[in-house]
């Protein structure tokens, strides 16, 4: 499947991830999350949490949270 990204519209956060992965031509899916946290069950799901961004990479089997993280990994691994 590659990889996965939830985001919330408007969270820039989000845009920085979202930046970075089309600035190295990454393929990902978008999936867009409530803006109600209570809401984030497939989140929850998947990460453990309902913060947003994640970025779930199933090739590598790698789930993160948090922008700078995942900048660092889109850095170091996908770029």
């Amino acid at each position: 499947m590659g990889l996965t990204l939830y985001e919330l519209d408007g969270c820039p956060y989000c845009e920085k991830v979202a930046d970075a992965l089309d600035e190295h031509d990454v393929d990902y899916e978008s999936v867009w999350v409530d803006a109600m946290h209570s809401e984030r069950n497939e989140v929850k799901r998947v990460s453990g949490q309902r913060g947003v961004p994640v970025l779930v990479d199933d090739d590598r089997g790698v789930t993160m949270a948090e922008s700078e993280n995942i900048l660092g990994y889109v850095e170091r691994t996908l770029a």
